[in-house]
Protein backbone atom coordinates (compact mmCIF):
# COMPACT_ATOMS: atom_id res chain seq x y z
CA UNK A 1 0.00 0.00 0.00
CA UNK A 2 1.27 3.44 -0.82
CA UNK A 3 0.35 7.08 -1.16
CA UNK A 4 1.88 9.67 -3.47
CA UNK A 5 2.09 13.43 -3.67
CA UNK A 6 3.13 15.05 -6.93
CA UNK A 7 4.57 18.36 -5.77
CA UNK A 8 5.08 20.88 -8.56
CA UNK A 9 6.22 24.47 -8.80
CA UNK A 10 3.93 27.07 -10.37
CA UNK A 11 4.66 28.11 -13.93
CA UNK A 12 5.95 31.49 -15.17
CA UNK A 13 4.56 34.45 -13.29
CA UNK A 14 4.57 38.22 -12.99
CA UNK A 15 4.06 38.97 -9.33
CA UNK A 16 1.34 36.67 -8.05
CA UNK A 17 -0.31 36.07 -11.46
CA UNK A 18 0.72 33.75 -14.25
CA UNK A 19 1.98 35.31 -17.44
CA UNK A 20 0.32 34.26 -20.71
CA UNK A 21 3.33 31.96 -21.21
CA UNK A 22 2.77 30.55 -17.71
CA UNK A 23 -0.87 29.79 -18.52
CA UNK A 24 0.09 28.12 -21.82
CA UNK A 25 2.81 26.05 -20.14
CA UNK A 26 0.50 24.95 -17.30
CA UNK A 27 -2.16 23.82 -19.79
CA UNK A 28 0.44 21.83 -21.75
CA UNK A 29 1.83 20.25 -18.57
CA UNK A 30 -1.70 19.42 -17.43
CA UNK A 31 -2.33 17.48 -20.65
CA UNK A 32 0.71 15.29 -19.85
CA UNK A 33 0.03 14.64 -16.16
CA UNK A 34 -0.45 11.14 -14.77
CA UNK A 35 -4.03 11.81 -13.65
CA UNK A 36 -6.20 9.79 -11.30
CA UNK A 37 -5.68 12.32 -8.51
CA UNK A 38 -7.80 12.00 -5.40
CA UNK A 39 -7.00 15.54 -4.25
CA UNK A 40 -5.64 18.84 -5.58
CA UNK A 41 -3.67 21.12 -3.26
CA UNK A 42 -2.55 24.74 -3.61
CA UNK A 43 -0.31 26.78 -1.35
CA UNK A 44 -3.03 29.42 -1.52
CA UNK A 45 -0.94 31.92 -3.43
CA UNK A 46 -2.73 33.02 -6.58
CA UNK A 47 0.06 31.87 -8.92
CA UNK A 48 -0.08 28.37 -7.40
CA UNK A 49 -3.88 28.17 -7.50
CA UNK A 50 -3.95 29.48 -11.07
CA UNK A 51 -1.34 26.89 -12.11
CA UNK A 52 -3.37 24.15 -10.43
CA UNK A 53 -6.52 25.28 -12.27
CA UNK A 54 -4.67 25.23 -15.60
CA UNK A 55 -3.22 21.78 -14.83
CA UNK A 56 -6.75 20.53 -14.17
CA UNK A 57 -8.08 22.16 -17.35
CA UNK A 58 -5.32 20.50 -19.38
CA UNK A 59 -5.86 17.17 -17.64
CA UNK A 60 -9.61 17.20 -18.26
CA UNK A 61 -10.51 14.88 -15.35
CA UNK A 62 -12.70 15.09 -12.29
CA UNK A 63 -10.92 14.97 -8.95
CA UNK A 64 -13.11 13.36 -6.27
CA UNK A 65 -11.55 15.23 -3.33
CA UNK A 66 -11.66 18.59 -5.07
CA UNK A 67 -9.10 21.30 -4.38
CA UNK A 68 -7.90 22.45 -0.99
CA UNK A 69 -5.48 25.09 0.26
CA UNK A 70 -2.57 23.99 2.44
CA UNK A 71 -1.16 27.33 3.58
CA UNK A 72 1.78 25.52 5.15
CA UNK A 73 3.20 25.01 1.64
CA UNK A 74 3.90 28.72 1.37
CA UNK A 75 6.05 31.00 3.43
CA UNK A 76 5.28 34.23 5.16
CA UNK A 77 8.97 35.07 4.62
CA UNK A 78 9.21 35.10 0.82
CA UNK A 79 11.37 38.22 0.98
CA UNK A 80 13.83 36.53 3.31
CA UNK A 81 14.21 33.57 0.97
CA UNK A 82 14.88 36.05 -1.88
CA UNK A 83 17.40 37.92 0.26
CA UNK A 84 19.29 34.69 1.00
CA UNK A 85 19.33 33.86 -2.71
CA UNK A 86 20.66 37.32 -3.55
CA UNK A 87 23.42 36.91 -0.95
CA UNK A 88 24.47 33.44 -2.09
CA UNK A 89 23.71 33.70 -5.80
CA UNK A 90 22.81 30.01 -5.64
CA UNK A 91 19.29 28.55 -5.72
CA UNK A 92 20.07 25.31 -3.89
CA UNK A 93 18.88 24.54 -0.37
CA UNK A 94 22.39 23.63 0.86
CA UNK A 95 23.60 27.17 0.06
CA UNK A 96 20.56 28.61 1.82
CA UNK A 97 21.30 26.48 4.92
CA UNK A 98 24.86 27.80 5.08
CA UNK A 99 23.72 31.41 4.73
CA UNK A 100 20.91 31.29 7.31
CA UNK A 101 20.77 27.89 9.05
CA UNK A 102 18.28 28.71 11.82
CA UNK A 103 15.76 30.27 9.46
CA UNK A 104 16.02 27.44 6.92
CA UNK A 105 15.73 24.72 9.61
CA UNK A 106 12.58 26.35 11.01
CA UNK A 107 11.06 26.74 7.55
CA UNK A 108 11.92 23.13 6.64
CA UNK A 109 10.15 21.84 9.74
CA UNK A 110 7.04 23.90 9.03
CA UNK A 111 6.96 23.00 5.33
CA UNK A 112 7.61 19.31 6.01
CA UNK A 113 4.66 19.26 8.41
CA UNK A 114 2.45 20.68 5.65
CA UNK A 115 3.53 17.96 3.22
CA UNK A 116 2.86 15.39 5.93
CA UNK A 117 -0.70 16.74 6.33
CA UNK A 118 -1.30 16.21 2.61
CA UNK A 119 -0.23 12.58 2.95
CA UNK A 120 -2.51 12.19 5.98
CA UNK A 121 -5.47 13.46 3.93
CA UNK A 122 -5.03 10.69 1.35
CA UNK A 123 -6.58 7.23 1.55
CA UNK A 124 -4.36 4.21 0.85
CA UNK A 125 -3.23 4.21 -2.77
CA UNK A 126 -4.33 7.85 -3.06
CA UNK A 127 -2.46 10.42 -5.10
CA UNK A 128 -2.48 14.20 -4.74
CA UNK A 129 -1.29 16.95 -7.06
CA UNK A 130 0.08 19.91 -5.10
CA UNK A 131 1.42 23.21 -6.43
CA UNK A 132 3.80 25.36 -4.42
CA UNK A 133 7.01 27.28 -4.81
CA UNK A 134 10.79 27.01 -4.86
CA UNK A 135 12.84 26.59 -2.70
CA UNK A 136 10.01 25.85 -0.27
CA UNK A 137 8.94 22.68 -2.15
CA UNK A 138 12.50 21.40 -1.89
CA UNK A 139 12.57 22.26 1.82
CA UNK A 140 9.30 20.39 2.43
CA UNK A 141 10.59 17.28 0.65
CA UNK A 142 13.86 17.32 2.57
CA UNK A 143 12.15 17.77 5.94
CA UNK A 144 9.71 14.91 5.35
CA UNK A 145 11.96 12.43 3.55
CA UNK A 146 15.55 13.38 4.41
CA UNK A 147 16.25 13.37 0.66
CA UNK A 148 17.70 16.45 -0.99
CA UNK A 149 16.35 17.53 -4.36
CA UNK A 150 17.91 20.17 -6.55
CA UNK A 151 16.21 23.42 -7.48
CA UNK A 152 12.86 22.78 -9.16
CA UNK A 153 12.19 24.64 -12.42
CA UNK A 154 8.85 26.36 -13.00
CA UNK A 155 6.20 23.76 -13.84
CA UNK A 156 8.47 20.86 -12.88
CA UNK A 157 8.32 18.91 -9.67
CA UNK A 158 8.93 15.80 -7.67
CA UNK A 159 6.87 12.74 -6.87
CA UNK A 160 7.05 11.76 -3.20
CA UNK A 161 5.89 8.20 -2.56
CA UNK A 162 5.17 6.82 0.90
CA UNK A 163 5.46 3.03 1.18
CA UNK A 164 5.29 1.34 4.59
CA UNK A 165 6.52 4.44 6.48
CA UNK A 166 9.45 4.92 4.09
CA UNK A 167 9.64 7.62 1.43
CA UNK A 168 11.20 7.73 -1.98
CA UNK A 169 11.46 10.74 -4.28
CA UNK A 170 11.43 10.86 -8.08
CA UNK A 171 12.16 13.95 -10.15
CA UNK A 172 9.50 15.04 -12.66
CA UNK A 173 10.04 17.28 -15.68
Amino acid sequence: MSKAVELRRHTDNDGDELTPEGVRAALEIGARLHGNYALLVSSGMQRATQTLACFLAGLGERVPGGAIVERGLRTESEGRWREIYERTGKPDLDSFRVADPEFVRAEEARLGAALSRIFAALAENGRALAVGHSPTNEAAVFALTGQAVGPVAKGAGVLVIADDAAYRVETLG
